[in-house]
């Protein structure tokens, strides 16, 4: 992982120096030769990252649950006194796909209830609200995602959170289309007849 490169370096000395004395004579000095070699190695520093898995929410880091790769010193000075985080183990590991296993297979079976139901409201053909009638086609009122809820309920036996409702402005008699939000891929048409008594 860290590779290193050698640099070797040398150099020799052979520095001749000259002196005169008073005399005039001049005297040559002359300094052993000597032969100096280094040698450098550099390494590239390795990073020192750790596998870590959170054990909550953590701002700018991730959510809890999620594998991450983080510095060995912000882990053991930060995540680890905190109880953020655990270093991840081949135990963790698979405790952790085993329970994304079991996420994922109950998000299906929501899904496939979602489906079921919507198939329920297809087979259904169209809910009929009485309204007090005005002048024409005009009803006193409107009908509201609430009195939808209430008319499921009391047909089909079903809960339905109002909230999953989208219906058009009705404030006439006539045949109207809601729609259901049963869940984010599912959603469920179910046909309103509004009638005056």
């Amino acid at each position: 992982m860290a590779s290193s490169t050698a640099l070797s370096l040398s150099w020799s000395s052979s520095p001749c120096w000259s002196h005169s004395f008073n005399g005039g004579t001049n005297e040559t000095l002359k300094v052993s030769e000597r032969r100096f070699n280094f040698e450098v190695v550099s390494q590239k520093k390795a990073k020192k990252l750790r596998k870590v898995i959170l054990k909550e929410d953590v701002t700018d880091l991730g959510k809890q649950g999620q594998l991450l790769d983080v510095k060995a010193g912000f882990f053991r000075n930060f995540l680890l006194p905190t109880g953020k985080a655990q270093l991840m183990t081949p135990l963790l590991l698979k405790e952790l796909k085993m329970e994304d296993e079991r996420i994922e297979a109950e998000k299906q079976r929501v899904k496939e209830e979602a489906q079921q139901l919507a198939m329920v409201f297809q087979t259904v053909g169209a809910f009929k609200v009485k309204r007090k009638g005005g002048k024409g086609k005009l009803i006193f009122g409107s009908v509201t995602a609430q009195d939808l809820v209430d008319i499921i309920k009391s047909q089909l036996q079903k809960d339905i959170d109002k909230r999953l409702v989208s219906l058009p402005e009705i404030r006439e008699t006539g045949e109207y289309i809601a729609e259901l939000k049963l869940h984010p891929d599912v959603t469920a048409r179910v046909k309103i007849n509004v009638f005056a008594n």
